[in-house]
């Protein structure tokens, strides 16, 4: 079954870094686009990154343009999320998501980029 685990989350300051890692597994991973969303308590989930595979397209949520980044490793079935530049408005769960069915390989046009499958998510807190 399609399995995404995310990880590299964890507490730090504004203005400061981080680097998340989703570890794919259960399907083609260089076939599917896949995606970063965070969710932060009583607010609704906001797309961060999505990263097609057919045309290599990359899109970004406009909240963290300029600031995040995100890439895909197709050998080690891993993409990141480099998070540059961050604000205590970026706290959130953040998971990583694909639709392994057949319009998967991009992105859509779309909120939640057409993604189906998610993982459990990596905690990121921004605070001082």
């Amino acid at each position: 079954q399609v399995q995404l685990v995310e990880s590299g989350g964890g507490l730090v300051q504004p203005g400061g870094s981080l680097r998340l890692s989703c570890a794919a597994s259960g399907f083609t991973f260089a076939y599917y686009a896949i995606a970063w969303f965070r969710q932060a308590p009583g607010k609704e989930r906001e797309g961060v990154a999505c990263f097609s595979a057919g045309d290599g397209r990359i899109y970004y949520g406009d909240s963290v343009k300029g600031r995040f980044a995100i890439s895909r490793d197709n050998i080690k079935n891993t993409a990141y999320l480099q998070m540059n530049s961050l604000k205590p408005e970026d706290t959130g769960l953040y998971y990583c998501a694909v639709n392994t069915g057949l319009l998967g390989g991009n992105c859509r046009d779309k909120e939640d980029y057409g993604m189906r499958s998610w993982g459990r998510g990596t905690l990121v807190t921004v605070s001082s």
